[in-house]
């Protein structure tokens, strides 16, 4: 895992980041979300507002999105909370980004399953493209994280790339879905291997295999 930092409260950061405001668009996102929890609960919304900023911070910077404090402090006078409460939901997860990030922001699985298949693989496909953990290329194109388990152990190995999944991967098959990005396409997500569609057995379903074409009711069987 890299580390995580909170990005410094500079007097450059408050010079870009201290007037920031939601969209009108934005705003009544905000609202609609905080609606959602009853009276009293409003501080529940803390999480949808701080992925909602990140997404605003990230469409004005043609990149994924980061936190700066002062996003977070308009978050936490929105909602009535001390800043210090924001700021710790923001550090606990590491679907928020607390520096800035590139357009792209590459994170590799390194655990067990993936290693297995072959995420070391991965990880130096990505140091070609001169990824570092916990950096963003010189371009501003790529930000690179190893992080762990993701979930997809069933299509190890993969990455997560802003918000899609690619899975089943190998070097190659990265390199081919990082150089779509960079030409501006969009890469088929999830699996990677052909004929695969989500994470049934290669070659087809060996159990159960009347029911690949409709239901069938297994139970006079056993």
């Amino acid at each position: 895992m890299a580390d995580r930092y909170i990005e410094p409260d500079s007097p450059e950061l408050r010079a870009r980041w201290g007037n920031w405001a939601w969209t009108p668009e934005n705003a009544a996102k905000a609202q609609e979300i905080i609606a959602r929890y009853p009276e009293g609960r409003q501080r529940s919304a803390v999480m949808p507002l701080l992925d909602l900023a990140q997404r605003q911070v990230g469409a004005e910077t043609q990149t994924q999105g980061w936190l700066p404090i002062p996003v977070m402090e308009v978050i936490a006078a929105q909602l009535d909370m001390p800043i210090i409460r924001v700021v710790e939901v923001a550090t606990f997860y590491t679907m928020y980004n607390l520096v800035p990030v590139g357009r792209f922001h590459v994170q590799v699985c390194g655990t067990t399953p993936c290693m297995l298949r072959g995420s070391d693989d991965i990880i130096k496909a990505c140091q070609q493209r001169g990824m570092k953990p916990g950096h963003t290329t010189a371009d501003g194109l790529w930000t690179f994280t190893e992080v762990e388990c993701m979930g997809n152990c069933a299509s190890a190995p993969m990455v997560q790339i802003n918000d899609d999944n690619y899975e089943d991967l190998t070097a190659e098959r990265l390199d081919a879905v990082l150089d779509a990005l960079a030409r501006g396409e969009q890469p088929k997500t999830g699996t990677q291997e052909p004929g695969r569609h989500t994470v049934e057995p290669v070659g087809g379903p060996t159990t159960l295999t009347a029911m690949v074409d409709a239901n069938h009711d297994y139970r006079g069987e056993w």
